[in-house]
């Protein structure tokens, strides 16, 4: 048994040691990318394309399920944005709610009997498309309910325009972020497939008139360690990964595709969370397989405001979701691991995210057994094992304030200092319970993958319309959309 667990702790050294020098070198390839972005901001002119025809027309996908509290300031955010030729699609998956009547109401629409439907990717058949001429690019779908996979490809069938980008109705975006994400997409149209935008946690800050006002950090625990853990994953994780074209992901709160590469891979995935995981895999799967050049990449300046979860009971069931999206991603694409035919993608980020990811919540429960059995055999002392815990947090934390640092570099949307030290601080809390949790939930989300739960989970939203203090209105929504 002593020659099992030293065998084993000395596995887990070398594994600690491995994400260790990922997470440093994807930090260092963050700080390449934010200053080529910074350098290259100064000769941009990005702005003077908002008002340019020769900007590419765009699609904006929303899927809405149960959204009556926050899809009337989402759609009208969206309607104000800097660009000079886009759609609002609006696609009300069957919602329980008002919904689809906050909507026509708001905008004064009508069924539009002449609009043709192309279906050329399946999706549940759309029953009503709503317009007013009064507002020549908001389109509103009316469709059962068939899940946010099967509402976005509702959404591909109705547009009309060669780039789509979806956007959650919980979310909203900065007036500039459209161009931005055209800006990159321009630079190479040819083989850019699928560009990420930044998505960052609006809880606490003040929102008028589908505009974030003034930026603030949340006032309760749960979204402050989301803020940071979005900063972490966002700046000082997805630029490293765009650097050498082996983004995963693209968030479906805000991303930007190109419609008839999507159509190829047969649309978004139904029936289970992970869909924007997804959809990047087969992008990935069909360009590398057909040899094609192509990018993911990754527009950090392209910001989106999104509610995140202020209690543990939705938090804990989002991440649950996030577990089981993520297992049966690798499960059903295992043979792409390791595989030399899909280069980066299949040497480097299918086993990163296997190793590292999915099975991240084992080697973390195996080490911590492996450690009380040290100590139950008198195979280590305390001050070796404080030693450990001491370097184990200096360097995750050196990492959180790495992305920090990022943030101000770059960004400062936080331009408070009281807010900066406050991130400090609540960057080492993170460590005392908040990540020990996240294992938790990645673990409870592979047990109810294994009993077959596909359900969403529940959302509690809130009206943007009030200040960051006192009790929000709230809605429910549960889960398909």
């Amino acid at each position: 048994m002593r020659e099992l667990l030293l065998g084993y702790g000395t596995v887990i050294m070398y594994y600690v040691m491995a994400v260790s020098l990922i997470y440093f070198t994807l930090m260092f390839l963050s700080y390449r990318g934010i200053y080529s972005m910074i350098k290259g901001a100064v000769y941009s002119r990005f702005q003077s394309l908002s008002g340019s025809a020769h900007a590419p027309p765009v699609s904006l996908l929303v899927p809405a399920y149960n959204e009556e509290l926050t899809i009337i300031e989402n759609v009208k955010s969206l309607l104000t944005l800097n660009y000079h030729t886009y759609e609002v699609i609006v696609i009300n998956d069957g919602s329980k709610d008002n919904t689809l009547q906050v909507l026509i109401d708001a905008f004064e629409l009508k069924p539009k009997t002449d609009e043709t439907v192309h279906y050329a990717i399946d999706s549940t058949k759309i029953k009503a498309v709503y317009y007013n001429p009064a507002h020549p690019n908001l389109y509103v779908v009316d469709k059962n309910n068939g899940g946010k996979a099967d509402s976005l490809n509702a959404g591909i069938n109705l547009s009309h325009y060669p780039l789509i980008c979806s956007i959650d109705a919980d979310s909203l975006l900065e007036k500039d972020a459209l161009i931005r994400m055209a800006r990159v997409y321009m630079e190479n149209p040819a083989e850019t497939v699928a560009i990420g935008g930044n998505v960052r946690i609006a809880n606490g800050c003040v929102i008028r008139d589908g505009d974030v006002k003034d930026v603030r950090l949340p006032r309760k625990i749960w979204p402050m360690f989301q803020t940071l853990e979005y900063l972490k994953a966002f700046l000082g994780g997805r630029i490293g990964w765009s650097h050498i074209n082996g983004l995963i992901i693209v968030s479906g709160a805000f991303g930007m595709f190109r419609k008839d590469y999507v159509v190829k891979v047969g649309g978004y995935r139904e029936g289970y969370p992970g869909e924007d995981m997804n959809i990047i895999i087969k992008l990935h799967r069909y360009m590398l397989k057909n040899k094609l050049p192509y990018r993911v990449a990754y527009c950090p300046d392209a910001v989106c405001w999104t509610q995140a979860p202020d209690t543990y009971r939705i938090l804990s069931s989002q991440r649950k979701r996030w577990g089981r999206g993520n297992l049966k991603n690798m499960l059903e694409n295992r043979d792409l691991f390791l595989n030399p035919k899909y280069k980066v993608f299949g040497l480097l980020t299918v086993p990163y995210n296997v190793l590292f990811e999915t099975l991240n919540p084992y080697f973390k429960l195996t080490g911590l057994l492996a450690l009380i059995g040290y100590v139950a055999m008198d195979m280590t002392h305390w001050p070796i094992l404080l030693t450990f815990a001491a370097i184990n947090f200096l360097n995750g934390y050196l990492l959180a304030v790495g992305s920090l640092l990022l943030e101000e570099l770059a960004f400062r949307r936080y331009p408070r200092m009281r807010d900066t030290l406050k991130m400090v601080g609540f960057a080492a809390l993170m460590f005392l319970g908040y990540y020990q949790l996240g294992v938790l939930w990645r673990l409870q989300g592979h047990i109810e993958f294994l009993r077959k739960n596909n359900s969403w989970g529940v959302m509690t939203r809130q009206s943007w319309n009030q200040e960051p203090i006192g009790k929000p209105s709230t809605v429910t929504t549960g889960g398909e959309a």
